[in-house]
């Protein structure tokens, strides 16, 4: 590509409209461009950086026997209804209707179209396993877009499902599926861990994560410091220490205790350690109000929650609402003589003459116990702190911030029961195909790589994935040599299949080293004074210093560096 007579712009200032290192890098450098809140367009640079990674994706797929296909963007309600997720998705699907007033959405994702899809060609057992995936945009209707990238509504994504005869095959498909991740993360160059994740809308057995390690993450990892236990913060159980202590259980009596109406001011007014206090948040759980018990210095996880009462959705209600609906008092609820079910958190189980909210302004229970009151459920409904202890090898556990940008998912059976996705066994009976469901997010990628590689002066590609692998900056725009050597080393290394920019603007050098910075080139030659010699400056983006290269070798050297 020659500067002088492509599409190329970079903007000297940071975007003022990002919030992110890698939102404001890529408009910055000309890779992207915001249209909307949550939607972006794709600039050359970055539709080809875009195209590369999904090259890897891609290869990587049909070298694990997957074939592609591609699915409409525009699907019938319907597809979504017999599966009972129009309703899972609620507000963050885009809906719209025909000119007969037929109600569309933007796919959001698309495992009911694969499903019908395989029943094309699945009849019997012979036909089984097989795998298909496609890449494609997704539509999802995100309340709150932010991150550049990473929190979009229209993005780009390579969604994979595999199909099997039972669940044995099914793990077998699914490690495959496993590898080809590892292998497509490994070949961007992009560090990453992997966790257990919450199933969400998708359902099934099991869910796992590839989260690339960044700073500012929407996802928050669990990770011990002695074994390899990885998780997600949703998911990750809380070790709760049984407590064999006989201890005898006291009555409960009011106490007075003005202005506490926060666990913090309650700790200071009785002197009593937050973790031994025992705090009543009340939810809303698929509209249902709900009181859960939970220690004072600990955080509601709403996902363990759902999970633990089969929900769909869990909210906070308005104070309102809770007055409206409940006896209970905000900042002095406790669960005796509260009218709503009660859920506790196992490690409230373990206390004994807690101090709680008595529902009365200005006062508390001192010396209440779980038998105290009719309990609904009991579970783990806690977020796992820093510094808590592993639930596999019982080490300490550290926090560290992800960008997901991979998803696998065991979904058994669910999708294949509701849609009829059948096979006549060896005796000619009717079964049940198991399924799995694998996707990667091709934009993410990109803006993780970013997030992680990036630096003072503008973006840093590994070479498989940059746009370009090599600039040539031309010096002089008069001197004849130079102007035919920057032209020769652009002909040959472009007809030797390395994508080369020539930078033949009439810009100032500086102007021309700090764009080839920015953009993230890999390899810049400087075509300048010393042609004369027969040389050339050649210089690597990752390294600081610059050396000078033979002009006939340049070829040779690009070739072993690539």
């Amino acid at each position: 590509m020659k500067l002088s007579k492509n599409f190329f712009y970079t903007m000297r200032e940071d975007s003022k409209e990002e919030d992110s290192k890698s939102g404001n890098l890529l408009v910055k450098s000309g890779y992207i461009k915001k249209a909307s809140a949550g939607s972006y367009m794709y600039m050359p640079l970055g539709l080809k950086v875009l195209k590369n990674i999904e090259s890897i994706v891609r290869e990587e797929m049909v070298n694990s026997g997957s074939s592609e296909v591609l699915m409409p963007s525009l699907i019938h309600e319907d597809v979504y209804r017999a599966s009972g997720r129009a309703d899972v998705f609620g507000s963050s699907i885009f809906k719209l209707n025909d000119r007969f007033n037929k109600p569309y959405v933007l796919g959001p994702t698309h495992e009911e179209l694969f499903t019908i899809t395989a029943k094309m060609a699945v009849k019997s057992y012979k036909d089984l396993p097989f795998n298909i995936f496609q890449i494609q945009n997704k539509f999802r209707d995100e309340p709150r877009p932010r991150y550049g990238l990473i929190r979009v509504r229209e993005f780009m994504m390579k969604d994979a499902y595999s199909f099997d005869r039972d669940l044995e095959g099914l793990d077998q498909s699914y490690d495959v599926m496993f590898q080809a991740y590892k292998r497509i993360f490994d070949r961007v160059g992009l560090e990453y861990k992997i966790v257990k994740s919450d199933t969400g809308a998708m359902g099934g057995l099991l869910s796992e994560e590839f989260q690339a390690v960044t700073e500012i993450g929407e996802d928050v990892l669990v990770l011990c410091d002695t074994c390899d236990y990885a998780s997600n913060l949703e998911v990750a159980e809380c070790v709760t220490e049984v407590n064999e202590t006989v201890v005898e259980q006291d009555n409960y009596n009011e106490i007075e205790t003005p202005g506490t109406n926060t666990i913090e001011k309650l700790s200071k007014y009785t002197t009593v350690s937050e973790n031994d206090l025992v705090k009543c948040m009340i939810v809303s759980v698929d509209g249902e109000l709900i009181a859960c018990l939970i220690s004072g210095d600990k955080e509601l996880n709403d996902v363990k929650l759902q999970k633990l009462l089969g929900a769909q959705e869990v909210t906070l209600p308005e104070k309102s609402e809770i007055e409206a609906n409940t006896t209970a008092v905000i900042g002095f609820a406790g669960p005796i003589g509260l009218d709503i079910k009660i859920v506790v958190d196992i490690e409230v189980m373990q206390k004994r003459n807690f101090i709680c909210g008595a529902n009365k302004v200005d006062t508390h229970l001192e010396n209440v116990n779980i038998n105290d009151f009719e309990i609904y459920a009991s579970g783990d409904i806690i977020n796992i702190e820093e510094g808590d202890k592993c639930p596999v090898c019982g080490g300490t556990v550290h926090f560290k911030r992800g960008i997901e940008i991979g998803n696998t998912f065991k979904l058994g059976t669910k999708y294949a029961e509701v849609l009829n996705l059948e096979y006549a066994d060896i005796e000619n009976k009717l079964q049940t195909v198991w399924m799995g469901c694998y996707g990667i997010g091709i934009g993410r990628i990109m803006a993780a790589l970013v997030e992680q590689k990036a630096d003072d002066k503008g973006l840093t590609w590994p070479m498989e994935i940059a746009p370009y692998k090599v600039s040539i900056i031309r010096i002089g725009d008069k001197d004849e040599k130079q102007i035919k050597v920057a032209e020769e080393l652009y002909t040959k290394l472009t007809q030797a299949g390395v994508d080369t920019i020539l930078d033949d603007r009439k810009a100032r050098a500086g102007v021309k080293f700090n764009d080839a910075d920015l953009i993230g080139v890999p390899i810049r030659i400087t075509v300048g004074k010393k042609v004369n010699e027969d040389q050339v400056e050649f210089k690597l983006r990752s390294e600081g210093e610059s050396s000078l290269v033979a002009i006939d070798d340049v070829l040779s050297k690009v070739k072993e560096i690539i």
